[in-house]
């Protein structure tokens, strides 16, 4: 679900090029889902190998990562972990909505209602231990280092932001900013052409680029009123927040009230949630704090092993990609990567 805050939050469109020598903290999970959700067959159905393993969330990272890789930015991957006990109302709740849009996609199958099929399957996308495991693989052989949380990974890959071991968190959501990155990058794994739901139509998309200190003086809020803000518009532990409560009408109350004793005096969170365990829970998030961060050269081999013999991937296209990325990227040694 994340945190909506598109109504109040500004952002800088960028160019890909801007991001060239930064190092960029990618949110895993949400990006493997982006790929899942888009990249599918005609009538909605996920891309599979000839043993039956999904491959579509391998075909978005493996083509995403190079052309990144190819304009000089560092990559480093981080993994969700165990979810806060406080987050299992919402799983439930997406199991829930997934097992609902399946049936939809059955019926649309059913009346070969290809833009519905479309639709109903990407919401039914499911990333299982397994095909993190894969995508693990590409990265190793990348030689793109990963860091595995030990809860939520948004949270893990602010902190290595906001310790200064990379420049920005990419992320689809905004709950790195309830964790502090200093900087958020949005639409990085999708850059270029997306397709719009539903449809059999395409729009162009630029990477954005928001920044936390400027978004928090706008509007005039500390960061702990923003994970106020959240509780009340719905985030991942209190889903419906208050009823009848957007964003603007959000902000307003936030800063009619001096602590949140008093503006939690005033509203009533859904679902009878615990307003203190939630903001607990964003300030309290473990995260690994030894982590290694370690680019290495691309391992050829191994990247063909993982796509093309695991996989089934066109070898001749694979040795492309590898061979148009490689100079590029290894003439410049490990050293050139810091």
């Amino acid at each position: 679900m994340g945190v909506n805050f598109r109504e109040i939050i500004e952002y800088e469109n960028i160019n890909i090029k801007d991001l060239a020598g930064k190092t960029i903290v990618v949110d895993g999970h949400n990006t493997l889902y982006q790929f899942l959700s888009n990249i599918r067959s005609r009538d909605g159905g996920l891309l599979t190998d000839s043993q039956g393993n999904v491959t579509s969330h391998l075909i978005g990272l493996f083509a995403r990562t190079t052309k990144l890789m190819q304009t000089g930015i560092k990559l480093a991957f981080v993994f969700d972990g165990k979810p806060p006990a406080i987050k299992h109302a919402e799983l439930e709740k997406r199991t829930e909505l997934k097992k609902q849009a399946a049936q939809k996609y059955e019926e649309a199958l059913e009346a070969e209602d290809e833009q519905a099929m479309q639709k109903y399957a990407a919401r039914t996308s499911k990333l299982t231990k397994e095909m993190v495991q894969h995508a693990k693989n590409l990265l190793d052989a990348l030689g793109i280092p990963y860091i595995q949380a030990p809860s939520e990974g948004e949270a893990q890959a602010s902190y290595i932001v906001k310790q200064g071991h990379a420049w920005a968190v990419a992320s689809q959501d905004y709950d790195s900013l309830l964790y502090g990155t200093p900087r958020l990058i949005q639409n990085l794994s999708i850059e270029g052409k997306k397709k719009q739901p539903g449809k059999f139509m395409y729009k162009t998309v630029e990477p954005k680029l928001i920044n936390l200190a400027e978004n928090l003086k706008k509007l005039e809020l500390t960061k702990e009123q923003l994970i106020w803000l959240s509780l009340l518009v719905g985030n991942d532990y209190a889903p419906k927040g208050v009823k009848g409560i957007g964003p603007k009408k959000g902000l307003e109350l936030v800063k009619k009230h001096k602590t949140a004793d008093s503006l939690f005096a005033e509203v009533t969170l859904e679902d009878d949630v615990d307003w203190k365990e939630v903001i607990s829970t964003f300030e309290h998030m473990p995260v690994e704090k030894n982590y290694d961060l370690t680019w290495k050269n691309i391992n050829k081999e191994k990247t063909v092993e993982v796509l093309v013999e695991k996989h089934d991937f066109d070898l001749e296209r694979v040795k492309k990609r590898l061979d148009e990325l490689t100079p590029k990227v290894q003439q410049k040694g490990l050293r050139g990567w810091f």
